[in-house]
């Protein structure tokens, strides 16, 4: 293949200096929000299977960083529609044209000769290769946020495959259809121009989700619950207590991700403006709420208000103002996270109630709370919102999206996950999963298990483990 310059334009647009260093510090922000996840997710494990659940969030971020760069980006945001549904692969594979001047640049050239983008077209040009790396994080997390509706209990290796293949086949397109111009966007050929009509060459009602309320979250969540099904039960499931094993680490990544969701909301302006500034508070306000919720309901209903309630109405919030984030007031986003820390609280307990095991409560906090502040936005968003005098037409809008966004996972990630169980096979044996995970997929174990007087210790943690129920009793400590 041949290269080439391409021509800058007679007045090429300078990039904008402030909006790529806050992108950039967003990027990584979103970054570190999966080793956040793994900390979260691994204290809440037992404690041997916490490498594994770990080593999830982290095998995410080795697949979905190589598939993103290769053909995610183009599949998402390419020029080329295909049917709505997703851009062509291979029009920007490998980033082509997106991270230098090299032949196959389609867009626009800035005054340093590298290809920019306007997204919003307000005139504040950025990187495109900086814009496809903070979409990139935006597929690690959303893809390891999975992996805790399967914890305990799946082969390393098949979770390794499901990943490429579920962002392909479902992330990807979702995320087209949504922010690429798609079906689910407010483009003049999509869902909401059918329904509601065009103005102005777009589709008069447009779909709110600021950043993922549908591609992340209903999207996670909904995988989170095929996988749970088509996998199986925990050995012991509803007979057998599974505790977290450390709860400082759950209390750790949850404020890590409290610190790194700034960056997947705010960020999602792409430019340190007024509305990133909104967006910041709300994120903080919606969040804060749903702390509260979360605890009243744990107060009124158990008796306690508890630590691991404490870090979970966290996630619920900020998966709650996440597609609602630039559309809300401060009191509005109080509201929406108050209702979804309540609403996650009371959801956990569905999985006993319907007898399917979701491990670490993915779709309790990520599909319910996604679900509620996808359709909230069309209640209270200030400037369209129902409550707000807009009509019910944002509303409709907003659980039409969330539906469809629901059974297209759904459907998707259930072929995924079946082919991978009549192939490889989810499940490790049964005496792998008593004796630990950790041992049996890595070779390893998180920590140094030592003989004292009959009974076993954690040196690292202090933790006491009666000897004679050692597959149960590794769980932590108890109270």
């Amino acid at each position: 293949m041949t290269t080439a310059l391409v021509p800058l334009a007679a007045d090429p647009p300078a990039i904008d200096s402030s909006a790529t260093a806050f992108m950039i510090i967003c990027a990584a922000l979103v970054l570190l929000m999966t080793p956040g996840l793994a900390l979260f997710y691994g204290g809440m494990t037992r404690a041997k299977s916490v490498l594994n659940m770990m080593m999830m969030s982290f095998g995410a971020m080795g697949a979905a960083g190589v598939v993103y760069v290769l053909w995610g980006y183009s599949m998402s945001f390419g020029g080329a529609d295909i049917g709505g549904v997703l851009a062509d692969p291979f029009e920007k594979f490998g980033l082509r044209g997106v991270a230098s001047t090299l032949e196959g640049v389609t867009g626009t050239v800035g005054a340093d000769g590298m290809p920019v983008i306007d997204v919003f077209g307000a005139d504040v040009w950025i990187p495109e290769v900086l814009f496809a790396g903070f979409q990139l994080t935006f597929a690690i997390i959303t893809v390891a946020l999975i992996s805790g509706a399967v914890a305990d209990r799946v082969k390393f290796s098949t979770w390794m495959v499901f990943v490429p293949v579920w962002l392909t086949v479902v992330y990807f397109p979702i995320a087209h259809m949504v922010w690429g111009g798609g079906l689910l966007s407010a483009a003049e050929h999509s869902l909401s121009s059918w329904i509601f009509g065009v103005a102005d060459g777009a589709a008069a009602v447009a779909p709110i989700d600021f950043a993922g309320g549908t591609v992340v979250h209903i999207n996670a969540g909904t995988a989170g619950l095929v996988l749970a099904l088509v996998v199986g039960k925990r050995l012991g499931f509803g007979r057998t207590a599974m505790r977290p094993h450390n709860v400082p680490l759950v209390m750790v990544g949850a404020g890590l991700l409290w610190f790194g969701w700034f960056g997947f909301n705010a960020g999602s302006e792409l430019a340190a403006d007024g509305v990133a500034s909104l967006v910041w508070v709300n994120t903080t306000a919606a969040t804060a709420a749903a702390i509260l919720g979360w605890l009243l309901v744990e107060k009124i209903r158990d008796g306690h208000a508890t630590s691991i309630g404490a870090a979970s109405g966290v996630v619920a919030g900020l998966v709650a103002i996440t597609p609602a984030c630039g559309a809300l007031s401060p009191v509005g986003s109080l509201v929406l996270g108050a209702v979804a820390g309540g609403l996650a609280a009371l959801a956990v307990g569905l999985k006993y109630r319907f007898g399917y095991d979701d491990s670490l409560d993915v779709v309790g906090v990520h599909l319910v709370a996604g679900l509620w502040g996808t359709v909230g936005a069309g209640l209270l968003a200030t400037g369209s919102g129902l409550f707000y005098g807009g009509g019910v037409q944002q509303t409709v809008l907003q659980v039409v999206v969330a539906l469809v966004s629901l059974v297209v996972s759904a459907v998707l990630t259930w072929v995924i996950a079946m082919a991978l169980k009549l192939t490889m096979g989810w499940r490790v044996d049964e005496e792998d999963e008593v004796a630990g995970i950790d041992a049996a997929e890595h070779a390893e174990s998180a920590y140094d298990l030592v003989a004292r007087g009959g009974r076993l210790g954690v040196t690292s943690s202090g933790a006491q483990h009666d000897a004679r129920h050692h597959e149960e009793t590794t769980e932590g400590a108890r109270a």
